[in-house]
C-alpha cells in the first residue's frame, strides 16, 4: 500500500492490524468513558458503548467507492491502489488476537484520564462486542465467517455491516453474525451508480440478490439507509419495494455525517438534519408498514420495526 495512504490512516487514528485489517476507537467510546453518554447501538440494542470494538478485516478493499464513505479512496489522496486485488489473507485467529491488542492500545491513555470512569475503563479493556464495519467491505475478506466464529468463541457479540455486493460470500457464511446489516443506500440503479460508484460488474443486481437472501438468515437483519441530502432522499415507494424483497427485522434511516475522507467528496450541506430524517422515516413507515420504534437525535438516526421494540443484546 502507498506510504501516503498508510500515513493518512495513522493520522486519523487507525491502528493497522496485520496486512489488511484495522481497529479505530469510535468517538462514542470516548463519550461513554468521559461523559457517560451512549451511542445509538446501546439505546436501540443494548450494546454497551464502552465495551464495543470497531474493526475491519478489509481496510484497503471495497467493491464500491461511495461518495458518503469516510474511508480513504483512490481519488482522495492522489495515490492509487487496486481495491479489488485480494491479498494473501491473514488468519482469523491472528486478526482477533491483534485486534484486541490494538483496541487496548487505543484506550490506554484513559487509565490516567482525570474524567474517565475507572470502572468503565476496566471493562472497556475487555470488549464484549465487535462492530465489523469501520472501512472497506468486510465480506471481501475470504474468511469472514471464520472471523465471526472466532469472535463468538471469545464471548463477543458481532454486528456485521455489508454493502451486499458479494451475496455468495454472505450465503456461505460458516457462522452468522449476531446481527447483520445491509447498506441499501439508493432506491434505484441510476442513483446507486452515482452515489455508491460500484467497482464490480452487476453490483445493483448483486445487491438485490442479497436483499432476497436476507429472509433466510436466522439472526436479526437490518437494512441501513445512509441518507444524503440532494442525492437519495426521494422515491420512498422504490425503497419500499426493496424492503419488501428483504423483509428485514429492522430498518435504520440514518443521516450521512460529514466526517473522514467523505469531506473530500461532499459538502456539509449534504448532511440532513434530524428533522429531515424523521420526515423521511415517517413516509417510509406509512409506505412499508414498519413502525417507528426509536430514534437518536445525536446520531440523526431513526429505527423502524414490524416487531415492536428491538431485541437487546446486553453486553455486561
Amino acid at each position: 500500500m502507498p506510504s501516503v495512504l498508510i500515513d493518512a490512516l495513522k493520522k486519523q487514528k487507525y491502528h493497522i492490524v496485520g496486512k489488511h485489517s484495522a481497529v479505530k476507537k469510535c468517538k462514542w467510546v470516548h463519550e461513554a468513558l468521559v461523559n457517560g453518554r451512549a451511542c445509538y447501538k446501546e439505546k436501540f440494542y443494548g450494546i454497551k458503548t464502552h465495551r464495543c470494538m470497531q474493526m475491519t478485516p478489509a481496510l484497503f478493499y471495497c467493491t464500491q467507492q461511495c461518495l458518503f464513505c469516510w474511508r480513504a479512496q483512490n481519488t482522495d489522496l492522489k495515490v492509487s491502489w487496486n481495491e479489488l486485488d485480494e491479498p494473501f489473507w491473514d488468519a482469523p485467529d491472528l486478526i482477533v488476537q491483534e485486534s484486541f491488542k490494538a483496541h487496548r492500545e487505543t484506550l490506554s491513555g484513559y487509565k490516567g484520564h482525570a474524567k474517565a470512569n475507572k470502572i468503565k475503563f476496566t471493562e472497556a479493556m475487555m470488549p464484549k462486542h465487535v462492530a465489523i464495519s469501520l472501512a472497506g467491505e468486510p465480506t471481501f475478506y475470504e474468511h469472514i465467517g471464520e472471523l465471526i466464529s472466532t469472535y463468538h468463541k471469545k464471548g463477543l457479540t458481532t454486528f456485521l455491516v455489508s454493502n451486499g455486493t458479494l451475496p455468495k460470500r454472505l450465503a456461505s457464511l460458516r457462522e452468522e453474525p449476531t446481527q447483520l446489516y445491509i447498506s441499501c443506500c439508493a432506491p434505484n440503479e441510476e442513483i446507486f451508480n452515482v452515489l455508491c460508484r460500484p467497482q464490480v460488474q452487476g453490483a445493483w443486481s448483486r445487491l438485490n440478490e442479497t436483499l432476497a437472501l436476507l429472509k433466510s438468515f436466522r439472526c436479526p437483519t437490518v437494512i441501513r439507509l445512509t441518507l444524503v441530502k440532494n442525492y437519495n432522499m426521494k422515491h420512498v415507494e422504490e425503497y419500499a419495494k426493496l424492503i419488501e424483497k428483504a423483509t428485514p427485522t429492522y430498518i435504520e434511516a440514518k443521516a450521512y455525517m460529514h466526517v473522514g475522507f467523505s469531506t473530500h467528496r461532499l459538502s456539509h450541506l449534504n448532511m440532513p438534519e434530524h428533522s429531515e430524517i424523521c420526515s423521511f422515516a415517517t413516509a417510509l413507515s406509512e409506505t412499508t408498514g414498519y413502525q417507528i420504534v426509536d430514534e437518536s437525535r445525536e446520531s440523526r438516526v431513526v429505527l423502524l420495526s414490524k416487531h415492536g421494540k428491538p431485541k437487546r443484546f446486553e453486553t455486561h
